[in-house]
């Protein structure tokens, strides 16, 4: 027993240890720690300021009454009128700084000739500024330099000493008063030196600002721009060289073969002039890449070759090449162009040449055999472009393709507005069907149909 005892004891004194230990690791956490545990943020924060300028007009009212009824012999309505001008313009100069600026001059300059009318000989008191008043004057001022240009700031010290040394000035030198003009003008040309410093020192940190945000825009700039070098640098030694290659071979080919047909002469220069139609295109392309502004108005046309050397695309003008190619491919193609033609923006003239170029390879891809029409219409406010294939008289290859060509000829046409059709027909071919507009939709008022072939 005297055993069972003792051990409880001992474990009865470990837990009350344990639990006293953690305890002052608690204690230590919570009160012997540097952490940063600030306020949260609050609107109210931001109107501090406006409070304390308004207790200290209230202050300067309440103040100035007092002194000028009591020590300047002035009756309390007027006092109070003069008390309450000038701590009304420092709530005033919050918002209107030059108009809170004249109030609390006029109302000090008011109030020093009428205490100076009423002063008696035998008493002393503070002229011309009171002590209210230099503190209204002074916030005043503070407040104006902070808000305006310099210069308004230079002419508003300015009026200010002038008509603080025209007071004494004019005052009888029998008169007996404490003068405060000295002190005054220092105390305000401080403060607007100060307020001055403040001001240069914000608009110098809203400069630097600026400066940050240009300083990013253009490394953002530069990064696209790198960026899309590296990408013109990979198209080129991906591309260029394969095509470059098959241009080549093609182009020696026939003098391997001997006695080669006049097919294989044809087929072997089609490929050939593919080839090097892709290279050209691709040159195009890579140059836009490497342009630093691609959206700007292209350089005019070279006169040897006819084509801007940065034209990224061709247009509507080489669809007869490009008819041709597909039929040396061995595809049978019908072309039908209806409607006065006009200039197209550059973009529906692109759009359409592509969306064509994209179908009738798809023609060749998914339709072996087939036989294609291409159908243009051209209206007042856009173009309809159709593009129709019969049904493949031979098996369709597997095609490698991830279906991206009708996916981006309807980007295309959503693009401009327009919109895109594509679709099995019921005999057994494939259809797609776009309309590019080439303005903005008709007005409510306006009756004429949009595709309205007439000039």
């Amino acid at each position: 027993m005297p055993r069972v005892v003792g051990v409880r004891e001992t474990g009865g004194r470990q837990v009350v240890v344990g639990r006293v230990q953690r305890w002052l690791r608690v204690l230590r956490a919570d009160l012997c720690t540097l952490r940063a545990d600030p306020l949260p943020p609050s609107v109210w924060l931001r109107w501090l300021p406006h409070g304390v300028l308004c207790m200290a007009a209230f202050g300067i009212t309440l103040g100035g009454a007092a002194q000028l009824n009591d020590s300047g012999h002035l009756d309390a309505r007027y006092a109070f009128l003069l008390a309450l001008g000038q701590g009304g313009a420092v709530v005033l100069a919050m918002w209107r700084p030059v108009p809170a600026w004249w109030l609390s001059t006029v109302a000090a300059v008011v109030g020093a000739v009428a205490v100076y009318v009423r002063m008696e000989a035998g008493y002393s008191f503070t002229w011309p500024w009171t002590a209210a008043g230099i503190i209204a004057q002074l916030l005043v001022m503070l407040l104006l330099a902070l808000r305006v240009p310099t210069r308004v700031s230079a002419e508003a010290l300015t009026v200010t000493v002038l008509v603080t040394l025209l007071l004494e000035g004019l005052a009888d030198s029998k008169a007996e008063y404490s003068p405060t003009g000295v002190l005054a003008i220092s105390l305000i040309v401080v403060v607007v030196l100060l307020g001055t410093a403040l001001r240069g020192r914000r608009e110098a940190r809203a400069e630097l600002g600026r400066q940050t945000t240009l300083t990013a825009e253009e490394r953002a700039r530069r990064t696209l721009l790198e960026e899309r070098s590296r990408i013109a640098r990979e198209l080129h030694d991906v591309v260029a060289h394969h095509m470059s290659v098959i241009s080549i071979q093609a182009q020696v080919a026939p003098h391997l073969v001997e006695n080669p047909s006049e097919e294989l002469r044809e087929n072997l220069d089609g490929i050939r002039q593919n080839a090097l139609e892709a290279l050209t295109e691709l040159r195009r392309v890579l140059g836009v890449l490497r342009a630093e502004h691609p959206e700007t108005p292209e350089q005019a046309a070279d006169p040897a070759t006819g084509t801007a050397p940065h034209a990224p695309q061709p247009t509507l003008d080489r669809l007869d090449a490009l008819v041709e190619n597909t039929r040396a491919a061995g595809t049978a193609v019908e072309v039908d162009v209806r409607g006065a033609r006009r200039p197209l923006p550059p973009g529906v003239d692109l759009s359409a040449y592509r969306i064509v170029q994209e179908a009738l390879s798809n023609v060749l891809r998914h339709a072996p055999g087939a036989t294609a029409s291409v159908a243009l219409v051209h209206y007042v406010h856009g173009v309809d472009v159709r593009v129709v294939n019969s049904r493949p008289t031979r098996s369709v290859p597997s095609s490698p393709g991830a279906g991206h060509g009708l996916l981006g000829m309807r980007e295309r046409a959503a693009m401009l507005g327009g919109t895109l059709r594509a679709g099995p027909r019921p005999d057994g071919g494939y259809e797609v069907a776009a309309y590019l507009p080439t303005a903005p939709p008709a007005a409510p008022d306006q009756l004429t149909d949009p595709k309205d072939t007439t000039a």
